[in-house]
C-alpha cells in the first residue's frame, strides 16, 4: 500500500512481506506447487513463481527484504553538508534571526546542491538524521 507523503512501505509491512516470502521458502523446500503455495499463503500465483525463482538462485537470502525502495535525496556524504552549514546557524547565511524553518533549509539546500526538494521531504531527511 502506498501513502500520499511518504510514499512504499512502513517498516511493520515491509517485515510482514518478508515473513511470508520466508514462510513460501520452507514450503518450496518442503516440495509444494506454486499454486499450493500461493493459495496458502493468500498471494499471486506470479509472485510465488517470482520468489521461487528468487530461492533456487539465492536460497532465503534472496528473499530477504532489501529495504525501502526510496532512495535517499541526499546521500550521507552529501548530508554532511548541509549539516555543517546548519551548525554554522541562520546568521551565517544572511537571515536576521536564529531561526532555521524547513523554508529556509529549502533554500540552504537550493543554493549549495542546486536541488529542490519539498517540504515534506526536508522534514523526512531531517528526522532520519537526528
Amino acid at each position: 500500500m502506498r501513502y500520499p507523503q511518504g510514499g512504499g512501505l512502513t517498516a511493520e509491512r515491509r517485515a510482514f512481506r518478508e515473513r511470508v516470502r520466508l514462510e513460501a521458502a520452507d514450503l518450496f523446500a518442503a516440495g509444494h506447487d506454486n499454486v499450493r503455495v500461493a493459495k496458502q499463503l493468500r498471494a499471486s500465483v506470479r509472485s510465488v513463481q517470482r520468489w521461487r525463482h528468487a530461492w533456487r538462485t539465492g536460497k532465503e537470502a534472496a528473499l530477504h527484504s532489501r529495504g525501502s525502495a526510496a532512495r535517499p535525496k541526499l546521500s550521507e556524504k552529501l548530508f554532511a553538508v548541509p549539516e555543517e552549514e546548519l551548525a554554522k546557524g541562520p546568521l551565517a547565511h544572511g537571515w536576521e534571526d536564529q531561526t532555521w524553518t524547513l523554508e529556509r533549509i529549502k533554500t540552504l539546500i537550493g543554493r549549495r546542491f542546486h536541488k529542490t526538494l519539498t517540504l515534506s521531504t526536508i522534514a523526512q531527511i531531517l528526522r532520519r538524521h537526528g
